[in-house]
């Protein structure tokens, strides 16, 4: 018996059996497709003209066609700040962060927080949950009322704040943050705790809107690179796991929604404690990392963790022929199956990446299923 989206999603985040594996693109924040000319050749690729419809990141078309099971509603709910500010070409956000664009992208120039002393951390402007636009907060829990009430779709909460470990690194600096993390745990200590008072603060404002009405929400802060963690797992589970469970906890108080949380890179050796953090979901399965191959994940975590994503942006999507692409997909269900397991990008599509590669992710899986 076909299921609707929404069942489908529900079993496979509760490690159920579904009818086929759940389909997303664009239903996050880690599966979108970041530019503009690379969904227009999509659009182009599948015979779609005219303006898009719907009123998502994507045409509207394009997830039908593609029977894509989620949909995201909400946004990052941040404050204008007193360091809000374009110089010198330096685009400077609501943390004071500076960041230049390159080829299309903003990185980070600046950590306004390098070498401060933990005095002058305290004493920092960070934005003000206070000063969170409420309209646009009430604008987007309509957007995921009306998903919930009219569409059968998973409703995906896009996170509205970043994460501690994260913005520890962008504000003071990946190299300086580190060395704190070793040197000065009592600064990054009282940085954590700032920051998750904001969190919450933030938390309780979006949830309390969007909450009633969504079947997932996200999070997103990287603990891993390509050959492992960041830090060990003594470290994260000093200084970053009080935090994000925290997080966690307070966000669940507001929404039954499953909890998805974001992490590039190799973190194999953190998904217990991710676990134990309160992570429901873990975005992505990226491969070509260490230890992150999906039977290895299956085998020995697919019990505790439902996984998304597994279809390689950085070689496989670019390069590869779209025979390729299917060849990969079919793969990756046959060792994933249906319970707990999220059919996606292992990121943001890029634009090197050839319109008939994106289509190939559906059609494989759809020719995987129909050889059933």
């Amino acid at each position: 018996m076909r299921m609707t989206h929404r069942q489908r999603f529900k079993l496979a985040a509760s490690h159920q059996a579904a009818d086929r594996a759940v389909f997303d693109l664009c239903g996050c924040p880690q599966t979108l497709i970041d530019y503009p000319q690379t969904t227009e050749a999509l659009k182009n690729y599948l015979g779609f003209t005219g303006a898009d419809q719907g009123s998502f990141p994507i045409d509207e078309r394009i997830l039908k066609f593609f029977d894509i099971d989620t949909r995201m509603a909400g946004g990052m709910a941040t404050p204008k700040t007193v360091h809000n500010r374009v110089e010198g070409g330096i685009h400077y956000n609501s943390y004071g962060i500076g960041q230049r664009e390159i080829n299309g992208h903003f990185e980070i120039c600046f950590n306004p927080l390098r070498d401060a002393t933990i005095d002058q951390m305290l004493a920092y402007p960070m934005p003000r949950a206070s000063d969170i636009d409420r309209r646009q907060i009430c604008a987007w829990g309509e957007q995921a009322r009306r998903l919930h009430e009219e569409t059968d779709y998973a409703v995906i909460a896009a996170h509205p704040v970043l994460g501690v470990f994260e913005i520890g690194c962008w504000l003071f600096g990946f190299d300086d943050y580190l060395y704190r993390m070793a040197a000065e745990p009592e600064l990054v200590h009282a940085f954590s705790k700032r920051i998750l008072n904001y969190q919450k603060e933030v938390i309780e404002i979006y949830y309390s809107e969007l909450g009633p009405w969504i079947d997932c929400t996200s999070s997103g802060d990287d603990f891993g690179m390509q050959t492992g963690t960041f830090v060990s797992a003594a470290m994260f589970n000093e200084f970053i796991a009080p935090y994000f469970a925290e997080r966690i906890a307070h966000t669940k108080k507001y929404t039954a929604a499953f909890y998805e949380h974001h992490t590039c890179g190799s973190v194999y050796s953190l998904i217990p404690d991710l676990k134990k953090c309160g992570v429901d979901i873990l975005n992505p399965i990226q491969p070509g990392t260490y230890m992150m191959e999906p039977e290895r994940l299956k085998k020995d975590y697919g019990s505790m963790m439902v996984f998304w994503g597994g279809v390689d942006t950085q070689k496989l999507l670019p390069y590869a022929q779209p025979e390729a692409v299917e060849y990969e997909v079919k793969k990756i269900l046959s060792i994933m199956g249906t319970q707990g397991y999220i059919l996606s990008p292992a990121h943001c599509i890029q634009k090197d990446v050839p319109a008939q590669n994106i289509a190939a992710i559906y059609s494989g899986a759809k020719k995987f299923y129909a050889d059933q």
